[in-house]
């Protein structure tokens, strides 16, 4: 109840509390470990800032940036900014700064730390663990496990961070057969609230190595992630067009349903549909991918059998290919934007229809909004081992994921972006909920703020990262000196 309330009055501050305190952090730093401040107007500084992949982070600026580059200089950091006068700064943690709501790792003031200098690849003997470093973006550690027809689990488009992906669950190509990312670090490197590096695994500290799986920001900076290596040869991605009509919505209800049955449960295969509304007009894709070097599995048939498909896209490479391939798809960047996930299980075609058409229905709303693009996602969810603190069942192959998002260009639309979006997925939820299928899962890296990411989990889980926060961080540094994340209910 302590923590609660000391949460509570820190966040109530005002920022110019933590203005003065948070220059003279930035100095301390500064003079304590040389040339890794940069200071607002700075090149690297600016540079730092340019690179968030929204402008709810990019408006933040930060006292200053620190940029470690070893772990001994993190722990150096937590050392400084968590004694004297320093623990009334705050500070922010960030990877490739991809979430798109405000504070989620930056901060104004505060000192933001941006850890991608650190972003080695260290191979294992038997390469078997990938110790990959915490400031690391998934595109640049593909390339170096190619070679040896290997890879591991993370993102699917270039830019994403390795931390934030990691700690949040992260879905990949792989991820019927081996499940979120997290489920397969067997080992993360961390220091911890009072300056210490701990290693956390199965073996050493599993309260924390459990905690972690899922944890986010809420238990230190982790500096290093060893993650187990799968195989991996070439795989392929088809990227398939249809004609948006009422009867290319019915086949592609009809095909994802009978794609999500359990009978037909193919590991190799992972999906996603694709709505959009950009410019006025609705669009429907399909990406496909199989992680064997089969060009046209026969499991996705019934996508390249409607009768509008156009497969504008066919490719047969490795990972780190298909990665630069499918994010020519994605912005670099987008100014604007707002995101809300939600979890089911597979339904019946009908019902996927009915999904479609209340997306559809509310597009309107948004005609007046300048650069307005929403996409409607849903995948399959990957089937986890369990080891994890998500609450889901383990080898469940027919539970779904929605990811609504949505870009545009100004900030005076962000409430109604927000209000359209949140009244489209709620009616969505509704549906689900009345035939059964809604589960109580939010995935955290989809999430909004506004989510209750965290309880979703359920209670026991929740208890578990309390006992493990008060256990590895009792003065609660990273609930009150890290205002941003999700942050664990006390």
């Amino acid at each position: 109840m302590y923590r609660s309330i000391l949460y509570l009055l820190v966040a109530a501050l005002p920022a110019a509390v933590f203005a003065a305190p948070t220059q003279n952090c930035c100095q301390l730093v500064d003079s304590n470990i040389p040339g890794r401040i940069s200071y607002p107007g700075s090149t690297t500084y600016n540079s730092s800032i340019a690179s968030y992949y929204g402008d709810t982070e990019r408006e933040l600026s930060p006292s200053c940036i620190y940029r470690p580059t070893t772990t001994s200089e993190v722990q150096q950091f937590v050392q400084l900014v968590t004694t004297g006068n320093c623990t009334n700064n705050q500070f922010a943690v960030r990877g490739g700064g991809h979430t798109y709501w405000s504070g989620a790792a930056n901060i104004q003031p505060g000192i933001t730390v941006d850890m991608r200098v650190m972003n080695s690849l260290q191979s294992s003997t038997d390469q078997k663990i990938a110790g990959v470093g915490g400031g690391a973006l998934w595109d640049q550690i593909y390339p170096q496990l190619v070679p040896y027809n290997l890879t591991i689990m993370g993102g699917r488009i270039p830019g994403i961070g390795v931390g934030g992906f990691a700690t949040g669950g992260g879905i990949t190509f792989a991820s019927r057969e081996h499940g979120f990312s997290c489920d397969n670090i067997v080992g993360y490197e961390i220091v911890l609230a009072n300056g210490t590096v701990a290693y956390a695994s199965a073996s050493s500290d599993p309260d924390l190595w459990l905690a972690l799986k899922g944890g986010s920001n809420n238990f230190g900076i982790i500096t290093r992630f060893d993650i187990g290596t799968i195989s991996q040869g070439k795989m392929s991605y088809n990227l398939v067009t249809y004609d948006y009509t009422n009867a290319s919505l019915q086949a592609q209800a009809n095909a994802f349903s009978n794609f999500m049955n359990p009978q037909n449960f193919d590991k190799s295969a992972m999906m996603g549909v694709f709505l959009d509304y950009f410019g006025g007009q609705l669009s429907l894709s399909d990406a496909l991918w199989y992680i064997q070097p089969v060009q046209k599995p026969a499991v996705y048939n019934s996508f390249f059998n409607i009768s509008s498909a156009n497969v504008s896209v066919s490719q047969l490479d490795t990972i780190d290919k298909v990665v630069e391939k499918f994010g020519e798809d994605i912005p670099a960047s987008v100014d604007r934007g707002f995101q809300l996930t939600f979890s089911f299980s597979n339904p019946d075609a009908a019902t996927y229809y009915q999904l479609f058409k209340i997306w559809e229905d509310a597009m309107p709303k948004l005609a007046n909004v300048t650069g307005m693009f929403v996409e409607f996602l849903i995948q399959p969810q990957p089937v986890t081992n369990g080891t994890n603190l998500f609450g889901l069942q383990a080898g469940k192959t027919d539970d779904v994921m929605v990811d609504m998002t949505s870009a545009y260009t100004n900030k005076a639309d962000d409430a109604l972006v927000a209000q359209v979006l949140t009244d489209l997925v709620n009616q969505q939820k509704q549906l689900l909920q009345n035939g059964g299928y809604l589960i109580d899962f939010i995935y955290l890296n989809y999430a909004d703020i506004s989510q209750q990411v965290l309880q979703s989990w359920g209670s026991s889980n929740v208890a578990k990262l309390q006992a493990a926060s008060k256990k590895y961080d009792p003065s609660g540094v990273f609930q009150t000196q890290v205002p941003g994340g999700f942050k664990i209910p006390m």
